[in-house]
């Protein structure tokens, strides 16, 4: 009999080891969005998504694909302090301090923090409030993330800094023409040979080959 095929709403994808989930079907924060088949090297997404807090209306958007390791933080707008003025200090989030909650446009607000499809993100990487992180970028371990991300790139180091693009540019641009996570299970099982060839050549001319079929 063949094997089932994945499933999105799985939890713990790997039988018998609850130190790995898919994180879709976990999250409860309505503020964190992500998409099918994104897994973690732990038993719980949320906790490594600080300083999230509902009044400042940000977000945190992670795709499909995305491979998270053991240790990663993702730092939301919460964590930033008001930096227009002479003391950084809190006041308005500690009892007894006589200061009411300063405005938005005083706040150093950064929007959504925006991670694409098919990203891996190293051990004990960090990322910072209001990045975008572009489709197949890789972090490295330990690096602290506070801008954005080009697809297809490698970043390393505090602050993270680009050490390399993954593939040309032709293959970068097919590649994120063809969006091959956004395609049915079924469809992605029969495309592992490619995903998984290391001869990109041969993936560039099929890639181009499967853009021209579907026109």
């Amino acid at each position: 009999m063949p094997n089932a095929l994945p499933d999105p709403n799985t939890v713990h994808p790997i039988a018998g080891y609850d130190k790995e989930i898919y994180v879709k079907p976990t999250i409860k924060n309505p503020q964190i969005v992500v998409g099918d088949f994104t897994y973690i090297a732990d038993s719980d997404f949320e906790s490594h998504v600080t300083h999230l807090y509902p009044w400042n209306g940000d977000k945190l958007i992670v795709g499909k694909f995305c491979q998270i390791a053991s240790g990663v933080e993702f730092v939301m707008n919460g964590a930033n302090h008001q930096m227009n003025a002479v003391s950084t200090y809190p006041f308005y989030t500690l009892s007894g301090w006589n200061m009411a909650p300063p405005a938005k446009e005083d706040l150093p607000l950064k929007g959504d923090t925006v991670v694409g499809n098919d990203v891996w993100i190293g051990q004990n990487a960090v990322i910072l409030p209001g990045v975008h992180i572009g489709d197949g970028a890789i972090i490295g371990a330990n690096a602290v993330v506070g801008s954005n991300v080009e697809p297809y790139t490698i970043v390393v180091g505090n602050p993270a800094k680009p050490i390399r693009k993954r593939f040309d540019a032709e293959l970068t641009e097919l590649m994120l023409k063809w969006r091959w996570w956004d395609k049915p299970v079924e469809e992605i099982n029969g495309l592992i040979p490619l995903l998984t060839n290391s001869d990109l050549e041969f993936v560039k001319a099929k890639v181009k080959s499967l853009l021209s079929e579907a026109k």
